[in-house]
């Protein structure tokens, strides 16, 4: 698979082939980075909103970011992939000023990080974490109006202009008609909904999100991302996003950087997510290809294709077979998106 080919001529699962391209290295075995440059807007080199450079951190003793360089232009919506343990997190973290670079500096709108107070740091980018809990009964309303904290002035008295910024934020996620619920008492996909408020809320120049899919089901990691891609084609939102699905990622961002602890490949999906890369990376065999009917690719474990060409829409009807799946939407979400792109009714 290469950099060059469309996406829509690479090979379709049901005849599938591994790929043979040439895997090249990675950053840290020999200092090249695999670039293609999509997904980076006209004039990105005129106006970016994040730039790391030549970064260095560890813990303690333990390297985890190396040498890392890379731009966020304005209006970009980019995926950071990568293994357990990678430093995605961490690049976060560098991003917000939360951690500080060993070497190298981290800059937002061309300022550097360090440099910024807390409150400044907060008006230009904010954070969708992993994790988000309230001890007590907020509302929804209360909850998203935390955005708005750093605009607030020295007695923290909220403005008309942050009532109307916080309405306008809980419409955007269709959150307006639940905000006098208690946040406590919502599903997850509507939680994590509210806190995209709450980032939105702030006004930043850069979101920031940690594995904003983490702990839902498939149809709500499906509805927060296409919230996120609406975002960024309607407000030209600026986001950058760590993922562990690469399905999705796939689906969803135009840009994919695949990390180690460097970068191992920047660009687009086609280019980022090819067999050999990822089965190294990940340190398990992986195969990539595209599905019959499908648009885009897929990441599969090895021998899907080797039982012969996969049932399709076209080749199958609900009378030949019937699959019934027993379980939640979190153990049953590989089973079900597997059927779904093959075609199969469940």
């Amino acid at each position: 698979m290469s950099a060059s080919k469309p996406l829509h001529n690479q090979q379709p699962f049901g005849d599938f082939r591994p790929d043979s391209s040439v895997l090249r290295p990675s950053r840290a075995e020999s200092g090249a980075i695999r670039q293609t440059g999509a997904g980076v807007p006209s004039g990105a080199a005129h106006h970016t909103a994040l730039t790391f450079e030549r970064i260095r951190f560890g813990y303690r003793e333990r390297p985890v970011v190396r040498d890392v360089s890379f731009t966020v232009a304005a209006g970009e919506l980019v995926g950071l992939l990568g293994p357990n343990g990678a430093g995605k997190s961490t690049l976060l973290k560098l991003a917000t000023g939360a951690l500080h670079p060993q070497a190298g500096r981290v800059t937002l709108g061309g300022l550097e990080v360090r440099r910024l107070a807390r409150g400044e740091i907060a008006r230009r980018v904010a954070v969708v974490p992993q994790d988000f809990s309230v001890q007590f009964a907020y509302t929804v309303r209360q909850v998203v109006e935390m955005g708005r904290t750093p605009h607030l002035g020295a007695w923290g008295v909220a403005r008309q202009r942050d009532h109307d910024t916080v309405d306008a934020a809980l419409d955007t996620v269709d959150c307006l008609e639940f905000a006098n619920r208690v946040f406590n008492e919502l599903s997850g996909g509507e939680r994590q909904r509210v806190i995209v408020a709450l980032a939105l809320a702030q006004e930043p120049d850069v979101l920031l999100l940690d594995e904003p899919t983490a702990h839902l089901d498939i149809r709500h990691q499906i509805e927060t991302l296409a919230l996120l891609r609406r975002l960024n084609e309607q407000r030209g939102l600026t986001a950058l996003a760590t993922l562990h699905d690469l399905n999705l990622a796939a689906r969803f961002f135009p840009r994919l950087i695949l990390f180690d602890g460097a970068i191992v490949a920047d660009g687009s999906p086609a280019s980022v997510l090819e067999s050999e890369l990822l089965s190294r990376v990940y340190r398990t065999p992986v195969q990539v290809g595209i599905l019959r009917g499908a648009e885009h690719l897929s990441v599969l474990p090895p021998g899907y294709a080797t039982t012969g060409t996969p049932p399709t829409a076209d080749t199958t009807t609900a009378g030949d077979i019937a699959v019934h799946v027993i379980a939640g939407g979190g153990s049953g979400e590989a089973p079900m998106r597997a059927l779904a792109a093959a075609g199969l009714p469940f």
